[in-house]
């Protein structure tokens, strides 16, 4: 089995959607679906049952899944470590981002770079799904994460911005003329939410209730990714809310966004596993500290 074929099934095996897998690693659907195929006879047997609606591993999946993770990992750990050696760098921090603004962030980057030619960065888009998976199970090193995060596991680090939240309407929302909305629209209309994690957490992106009390209720359609947002509201199936960036990298014809009025929004900030601090880390915790907010 090759590499990318390793990566398309443990990918595959993630999302559990053909369209977003070849999304995420930048091929067609059809890349993905030979991959499979190719894999399934190799083995001798269906890794995935799929129906028009749902895409699910069978026990030889789960299997192969749980003996694949560790080789790849190593894998990748292993090319990483001969490129970066080959550049004459001696490790590369890996950061994950649950929001989308990387650019926004790049004086960090760019600082830690300058500071550290020994040292390589990599940034990663992290999925809000199981958001503290990938640095749990060591893929990244680094997580931008709203807050608070209060896991025994992980330790803080400084915040990195903050930034006001907009609620997203499709744009034939009786609201979507007015100049900015309360929090007690989501207690008539409701959100849109999938998995987030800790309700603690879940309740700091967007609160259960609004400033009179009332509960905000949460429809749960299937949402793994942004694009999931933005399908279901601007299809008119309800309303999200996300970090005031989002309307600059994200602007769409069909979706208004309108600043909530009394919610104080988000705060993001550094998160790492407290066993594996590292030296890059420290450093790049000493330089968001240094530079202070610059977005």
């Amino acid at each position: 089995m090759e590499l990318r074929d390793i990566e398309i099934f443990l990918t595959l095996a993630e999302e559990l959607h053909f369209g977003r897998t070849a999304e995420r690693l930048h091929v067609s659907q059809a890349r993905v679906s030979q991959a499979i195929k190719k894999q399934e006879r190799g083995v001798g047997g269906e890794l995935f049952e799929r129906n028009s609606r749902n895409v699910r591993l069978t026990l030889v999946g789960e299997q192969l899944r749980a003996e694949l993770v560790p080789v790849y990992r190593g894998l990748k750990d292993s090319l990483e470590r001969a490129r970066m050696a080959a550049q004459g760098k001696t490790h590369v921090l890996r950061v994950g981002m649950l929001p989308s603004n990387a650019h926004d962030l790049r004086p960090y980057w760019e600082t830690f770079r300058a500071r550290h030619p020994q040292w390589g960065l990599r940034i990663r888009h992290n999925p809000f799904v199981d958001a503290f998976g990938l640095l749990r199970n060591g893929d990244i090193d680094v997580l931008v994460a709203w807050l608070p995060v209060e896991e025994p596991d992980l330790t803080v680090g400084p915040v990195v911005y903050q930034e006001p939240s907009v609620v997203l309407l499709d744009a034939d929302h009786k609201l979507a003329r007015d100049k900015e909305v309360s929090l007690e629209i989501l207690g008539d209309a409701g959100i849109l939410q999938g998995p987030a994690g800790p309700d603690y957490w879940a309740d700091a992106f967007m609160p259960f209730h609004t400033p009179s009390g009332r509960p905000i209720e949460r429809h749960a359609p299937h949402i793994a990714s942004l694009d999931d947002i933005f399908t279901h509201v601007a299809s008119g199936e309800g309303l999200h809310a996300l970090g005031l960036h989002v309307t600059r990298y994200h602007a769409r014809p069909d979706i208004v966004y309108l600043p909530i009025r009394d919610w104080p929004g988000l705060r993001w900030g550094l998160v790492w596993r407290s066993e594996a601090e590292t030296d890059p880390i420290r450093a790049l915790a000493k330089v968001v500290r240094d530079l202070g907010t610059v977005v």
